[in-house]
């Protein structure tokens, strides 16, 4: 199991969303974030916005499903067909387990 983490735009979020649940990805939390990446910022005019609003996506999935699911994100938050800055970034983790509160029940990456 995976956990992908994706920062991308908000006015790309919802599409994002929209295209994982069609694909059959529905399990997604999602947050409000602020940050900036290697662009520092952005500067408008004389005044500099250290961090920019972003989404936080995170998700928990199949490593099976890996190569699909970043496609997915980056077809959608992508800017335009060559990107741009500030289109956001996705992180992969290792899952080693997971359980659901209110069973109890107990997925490890074994039995994916």
């Amino acid at each position: 199991m995976l956990m992908i983490r994706a920062i991308v735009r908000p006015e790309k979020v919802d599409a994002v969303m929209a295209r994982l649940m069609a694909e059959g990805f529905p399990a997604v939390t999602r947050m409000n974030v602020a940050g900036r990446g290697k662009q520092r910022g952005i500067k408008i005019g004389d005044v500099t916005y250290d961090e920019v609003p972003k989404e936080l996506l995170m998700m928990v999935i199949k490593s099976k499903d890996k190569d699909f699911v970043i496609k997915t994100i980056i077809e959608e938050a992508r800017t335009g067909s060559k990107g741009a800055f500030g289109d956001g970034k996705i992180f992969i983790s290792p899952v080693e387990e997971m359980y659901t509160v209110s069973s109890g029940v107990k997925e490890t990456a074994a039995e994916e």
